[in-house]
């Protein structure tokens, strides 16, 4: 039987990572890694574990995990809807994982799984860069799912002061109020039911899309378009499109906005450090995530 250990000692200049979620096809995060890595002088090769894909349809979250230890993985990045689910499956989590209760990235390394959550920092980071100076007394959260409380404890970290929560799942939002609070006892949490009766009562300074809607495979906007305000600043983690549906229409409206690049980039310069154990260069990741929009204008 061959062991992740002695696929490692074999291939010791290889760096073998991955990415497990559902209708990842076109995500930009193994071109950023492999780029990255090269740039280093490193053999980096990074894989899309699509879960949507005829070939692992009917394989379990624990069986893809167990297939990439075998295989010689350094480490996985987790996405969309395998967050939470992937945390009874690992040996341990980092203190920023065990907070906010939700896995982006897992390590593999000397028989364990460790998991890390780099979307809090991702967010924090692409924040300040893209929003400095922005009012952040009373933010609306989309979204209370795996990202959705990443990004819960990073605006707390940006200093929000209150902080609405909206979830398809009542229940959900609910909880994540609860854990934020928590952690973040300073703030005044608020999970709503009607984003509409919210908007008319108390506008908030800022509207954040946690949630999956506005991905190519999921149209549309989880906020009432007709509900922003020029006074508004709204902000997405989609990524693909870069330009979703709320950001379009935020822009506009005339909101400044903040499209999911950012944490996406930041997101994977803070795990590509735990994958290889180098620091990588934000700048640089973000060029070869920008090239895709030039390679896509060279072709229309």
């Amino acid at each position: 039987m061959i062991t992740a250990t002695a696929v490692r000692a074999h291939e010791s200049d290889t760096v073998l990572m991955g990415l497990v979620g559902r209708g990842i096809s076109q995500s930009r995060t193994p071109a950023m890694h492999m780029a990255e890595a090269a740039a280093q002088g490193v053999c980096g090769v990074y894989k899309l574990l699509d879960m949507d894909a005829p070939e692992r349809c009917d394989l379990s979250l624990a069986q893809m995990l167990r297939m990439a230890e075998a295989t010689g993985f350094s480490g996985l990045n987790v996405t969309y809807p395998y967050k939470i689910e992937i945390i009874p499956l690992l040996d341990e989590l980092s203190a920023n994982a065990k907070a906010v209760g939700a896995v982006n990235t897992v390590v593999l390394k000397d028989g364990k799984r460790v998991g890390h959550n780099t979307d809090l920092w991702g967010f924090a980071e692409s924040f300040k860069r893209g929003l400095d100076g922005a009012a952040v007394r009373d933010v609306l959260l989309l979204g209370a799912g795996g990202a959705g409380v990443a990004v819960a404890h990073a605006l707390a970290d940006c200093g929000v002061v209150r902080l609405s929560v909206f979830d398809i799942d009542p229940d959900r939002a609910a909880r994540l109020c609860d854990q934020l609070g928590a952690n973040r006892p300073q703030m005044v949490l608020n999970p709503v039911t009607d984003i509409e009766a919210l908007v008319a009562k108390h506008r908030p300074d800022g509207v954040v899309n946690a949630t999956p809607m506005g991905m190519a495979k999921l149209p549309g906007s989880a906020f009432p378009t007709g509900l922003l305000d020029a006074r508004m600043w709204v902000a997405d983690i989609v990524y693909f499109p870069l330009e979703t549906e709320l950001l379009r229409a935020a822009r506009e409206v005339g909101c400044r906005v903040l499209p999911g690049s950012g944490m996406a980039v930041f997101q994977a310069v803070r795990a590509f450090e735990l994958f290889t154990g180098r620091a990588a260069k934000p700048g640089r990741m973000k060029a070869t995530f920008d090239s895709f929009d030039v390679e896509a204008k060279a072709f229309t």
